[in-house]
């Protein structure tokens, strides 16, 4: 995955100046639906980049506080793009087809039937802790369209969820570009350390833990 995406991340490095935040935006929509892109190399340079020196909009340079909301909502709008497009897809296409097919788009049917235990175990409100957390994010909309639960109760757990994880991903941003300016690189490593440590701990647990496939009788003895 790494040569592929690769390309992509050079491209967005060269472009995020000019691009600014519908960029970040259609980005954010192809991270939400078929494309495991990591919303990690997305939000927090564009972040660094907001608080510094700033991106356009309107035809005029945002940048500080309010270049972070306009990034913060940027990001959330392009997350519900791409997590209605999976959510509508699913409903329509039918729990069958997206298991037959759904290979072909890098979701494979394992991780269809994760995704649906994943629902199961936490309801509506796993739409929102989805949005926090690895593999599950791009995924949620899956089961949620399948089951045809309500798209604007959907809607609304999805944007609070992701507008949360952007302002993280935004702090993370910010908090590392400004050690990395200042030579700090060992409290740069110990945020980064520290973040992926959570949310590896995160995912394990609340993520990892479901998704693996069960045994038959789900490990209940006879």
């Amino acid at each position: 995955m790494k040569h592929l995406l690769q390309p992509l991340m050079d491209w967005y490095a060269a472009t995020l100046q000019n691009g600014g935040f519908p960029l970040v935006a259609l980005l954010m929509a192809i991270e939400s639906s078929l494309v495991p892109l990591p919303s990690e190399v997305i939000i927090p340079p564009a972040a660094h980049l907001a608080w510094t020196s700033g991106l356009p909009l309107l035809g005029s340079q945002c940048t500080g506080w309010p270049a972070l909301i306009a990034l913060v909502l940027a990001g959330t709008l392009g997350s519900w793009v791409g997590a209605a497009v999976m959510y509508w897809v699913s409903r329509f296409a039918g729990r069958l087809f997206v298991l037959r097919y759904g290979g072909y788009f890098f979701i494979p049917p394992s991780k269809v039937e994760g995704a649906e235990r994943w629902a199961d175990s936490y309801g509506a409100f796993g739409i929102f802790a989805a949005r926090l957390l690895p593999v599950v994010r791009h995924l949620i909309g899956i089961p949620a369209g399948i089951v045809r639960m309500n798209f604007w109760r959907y809607s609304i757990y999805t944007l609070l969820g992701s507008a949360l994880w952007c302002a993280v991903l935004c702090w993370l941003g910010v908090t590392v570009g400004e050690h990395i300016n200042n030579g700090e690189m060992h409290k740069v490593t110990l945020i980064l350390l520290g973040f992926l440590a959570a949310v590896g701990v995160l995912y394990y647990f609340f993520v990892h833990r479901q998704m693996k496939t069960r045994p038959a009788g789900n490990g209940k003895k006879a």
